[in-house]
C-alpha cells in the first residue's frame, strides 16, 4: 500500500470489499431504533462491577458510517501558539518541508498513541483488569492498559507505544503512559516523539454511542507546558476494523521531499486572494508557506513540490499557483482536493 498519492483510493476499494464480507452484520447488545440503525443516544453500557464499558469499535469523528482516512489530526494546531519548544519547533519544521517523507508511516514504521486516538479506527476489548485496544492503522501494535494495580516501570525499554496503567475516576478512564521511544511523530504534522514523553489520557463514554477523549502531553524536551488535546469518537456499530499493512519499502524510492525554494521566489506569492465568498491570505515567514483560509482552518501549511506548485504538509490538497504571461506576476492559484478544486484570484 502506497502512502503518496494512492493511500486513500487503495483503502477505500478494500474497505468496500471488506465490508461486503459481512453486509449482513448485527453486533448484540446494541440498542436500536425502530428503523434498526443503533441508538447512540441510549445510556452507557456497564460491566459487571459497575463500571462503564468502553467495548466496541470506536472511530474519532463521524462520517456517517462512511470509512476515511484523510491525515485529519495536527496536534500543533489543536494547541496555544507558543507551546512547543525550539527544538521541537525546528523538527516539525523540517518534517513539514520534507512533505513527511521521515514520518514512520511512510517508512511502514508504528505510528505513536496520539496518531492512532485523534484519528484512527479502535476497538477496545474490556476487561476488569486489561483493556486492550485494536488499531486500523498500518503496522501498529496492539495497545495494553493495565487496570490491576500495578504501578509504571521504574526504567522501561523504550517502545512505540510506551508502558500504559490506567484507573478509574468515577466513570472517566484514567490512563498514563511513559517509556517512548524518540522514533514516533505526534501528528501527521512532524511533532518529534522523545523519551521523556508522559501522556496522560481521559475516556469518557457519555452515552451508548459517544466517547469524549483528552490527552494531555508532558515532554520538556517538546513542550513549554503540559499541552491538551481534545477530540469525540463515535460508537460504529454492525461492523469491524479491517486488516491494514504497509508496504512502502517497495516503492520508497518514489518518496521525495519538498523543493528548497529562495526567500525571494516564496515572497512573490504573499498577498491577500479573492475565494469564493471570503478572502484567503497567503503568508510567507522565512521558508514555510501558510495559507490562511478560514474554509480550512486545519490545512494550512504547505510546503514546495515545485516552483509554482505547493502540497499540504498534514493533508492531500495542493496548489498550484499561476502567473501572467506578460508580467510574470502571480494572478491567482488553485487549490485541488480530491474531487474539490477552487480558484482564488489575486487581489490587487
Amino acid at each position: 500500500m502506497k502512502f503518496r498519492g494512492t493511500l486513500l483510493a487503495a483503502l477505500t476499494l478494500f474497505s468496500a470489499s471488506a465490508f461486503a464480507q459481512w453486509s449482513d452484520l448485527k453486533t448484540p447488545g446494541v440498542p436500536r431504533l425502530p428503523n434498526g440503525k443503533a441508538n447512540l443516544a441510549a445510556p452507557a453500557p456497564r460491566t459487571a462491577d459497575g463500571k462503564p464499558d468502553l467495548t466496541g469499535v470506536w472511530e474519532t469523528r463521524a462520517y456517517s458510517g462512511e470509512r476515511r482516512y484523510g491525515l485529519d489530526y495536527d496536534v500543533a494546531q489543536m494547541m496555544p501558539a507558543g507551546t512547543r519548544t525550539p527544538f521541537a519547533e525546528s523538527a516539525r519544521l523540517r518534517n513539514l518541508q520534507n512533505l513527511r517523507k521521515d514520518m514512520p508511516l511512510s517508512r511502514c514504521l508504528p505510528v505513536s498513541v496520539s496518531f492512532l486516538n485523534l484519528r484512527s479506527v479502535t476497538r477496545f476489548v474490556q476487561t476488569p483488569g486489561l483493556i486492550v485496544t485494536l488499531h486500523e492503522s498500518p503496522n501498529s501494535p496492539h495497545r495494553l492498559i493495565f487496570l490491576d494495580g500495578r504501578s509504571l516501570p521504574k526504567d522501561p525499554s523504550p517502545t512505540w507505544l510506551g508502558y500504559s496503567v490506567g484507573r478509574w475516576e468515577g466513570d472517566t478512564l484514567v490512563v498514563t503512559t511513559i517509556g517512548f521511544n524518540d522514533q514516533g511523530w505526534l501528528d501527521v504534522g512532524g511533532t518529534p516523539q522523545t523519551e521523556s514523553l508522559k501522556l496522560t489520557e481521559r475516556f469518557r463514554r457519555t452515552d451508548f454511542g459517544h466517547m469524549e477523549y483528552e490527552v494531555t502531553f508532558e515532554d520538556p524536551k517538546v513542550f513549554t507546558r503540559p499541552a491538551t488535546a481534545r477530540v469525540s469518537k463515535r460508537y460504529m456499530a454492525d461492523t469491524e476494523i479491517l486488516e491494514d499493512f504497509c508496504e512502502n519499502e517497495k516503492d520508497s524510492q518514489h518518496l521525495t521531499a519538498g523543493a528548497k525554494l529562495s526567500s525571494e521566489t516564496l515572497a512573490k506569492y504573499a498577498g491577500t486572494y479573492t475565494a469564493t465568498g471570503r478572502d484567503v491570505e497567503v503568508v510567507v515567514a522565512g521558508d514555510q508557506l501558510t495559507v490562511k483560509d478560514a474554509k480550512f482552518p486545519t490545512d494550512q501549511v504547505f510546503a514546495a513540490s515545485s516552483e509554482d506548485h505547493f502540497s499540504s504538509a498534514v493533508g492531500y490538497a495542493t496548489i498550484a499557483f499561476a502567473r501572467d504571461p506578460t508580467s510574470g506576476a502571480i494572478t491567482h492559484y488553485t487549490r485541488v482536493d480530491g474531487k474539490f478544486s477552487e480558484k482564488a484570484t489575486r487581489k490587487k
